[in-house]
């Protein structure tokens, strides 16, 4: 950080740390002990798709890495807001599995020039009652925050508070409430 950044109060953002995703098996476990909260099996990865062939190789060449376990396909979608979901699906007690897959897609996309196109990667669990909730890996922040959608397009925040002091200790959360986005139709959840 320069002399003008420090005078001016800007702090430059923490660089990403995929290898953070590899908490998410402590997490999980940790979730279900302090919550009942399980795993689905159901994991995704947002980013915005670039224009040309290249890019469009790179998603083939991710989707072709994924399918080639013999499991079930992966399922490529689209948002209302323009960012492509990757949806990997796992057996619900694979967790690890899971999330080496959403490591092996973020590390392929920023290995070849586009991690400033990563967005997000989701982790899905269902709670005793069926609650949905999702830990959401911010890429930019290199940080993590729990999303707990209601019907009616609203959220569960004293779910997500909860969820944050149930699994704080294994995973980075992001300080900042602000950047909790809610991610309404996300694959995974």
């Amino acid at each position: 950080m320069g002399f003008l950044d420090a005078l001016l109060g800007r702090s430059k953002p923490a660089k990403p740390d995929l290898d953070r995703l590899f908490g998410l098996s402590t997490a999980a476990v940790t979730l279900e002990a302090a919550a009942g909260f399980t795993p689905t099996g159901l994991g995704s990865v947002s980013f915005r798709a670039a224009e040309g062939g290249a890019f469009a190789r790179l998603q083939r060449d991710v989707q072709d890495l994924l399918d080639a376990d013999q499991g079930p396909r992966v399922e490529i979608s689209e948002d209302s807001y323009g960012y492509t979901w990757i949806l990997a699906t796992h057996d619900p007690s694979d967790v690890a599995g899971l999330v080496t897959d959403l490591h092996a897609v973020n590390s392929t996309l920023e290995t070849n020039g586009f991690g400033p196109h990563l967005l997000c990667s989701l982790v899905g669990f269902r709670g005793p009652d069926g609650q949905r909730l999702g830990l959401v890996y911010l890429y930019k922040r290199g940080t993590f925050y729990p999303f707990a959608p209601l019907p009616g397009d609203r959220r569960d925040n004293a779910l997500e508070l909860q969820v944050r002091g149930a699994v704080g200790a294994d995973l980075p959360f992001e300080d900042d409430l602000g950047r909790w986005f809610p991610v309404w139709g996300a694959p995974g959840l």
